[in-house]
């Protein structure tokens, strides 16, 4: 049996002025893996309230979110739910976001939490489909950036 599950996170970022670079929100998971923020849409919620209520629930900050930038990945893993093994096709809707601060309150879900300029923040996540998101956020920021200078 596939159960489907729809999630919605944030790519939160700061522009670190004293480094003078950019900085992207990285969440150390228990089970030992970097990921991004992000959870499951409750009821009645758009993709954006759930991703930024993930956001705050699990690192109480609040971001701005960029117009014109919304990500999906897909993925399938297995979980034990109720004694049995399933497997759960995962879609996931990612938003980019400029956090109002730099101050994390992390959740109990996490173990820690790091702010990381790109290539770094890139190295260390875990998975694949989650740098792939972060480098299309970044290159989309750059892309604004340089539009902007124009």
């Amino acid at each position: 049996m596939i159960k489907k599950e729809i999630s919605a996170g944030v790519i939160a970022y700061v522009n670190d002025l004293k480094a003078d670079e950019r900085l992207y929100l990285l969440l150390h998971y228990a089970g030992g893996h970097w990921d991004l923020p992000k959870g499951k849409l409750e009821k009645g919620e758009t993709f954006t309230q759930a991703a930024l209520r993930e956001l705050k629930e699990e690192t109480g900050l609040t971001a701005i979110i960029k117009d014109n930038f919304q990500e999906s990945l897909e993925y399938i893993f297995s979980k034990t739910e109720r004694g049995q093994k399933i497997k759960i096709d995962k879609k996931v809707i990612f938003f980019l976001g400029k956090a109002e601060s730099q101050e994390v309150i992390i959740s109990h879900e996490h173990v820690g939490f790091v702010w990381l300029p790109y290539k770094d923040a890139f190295n260390r996540l875990t998975y694949q489909n989650a740098q792939h998101i972060l480098h299309i956020a970044h290159e989309f920021l750059e892309e604004e950036e340089r539009f902007s200078e124009n």
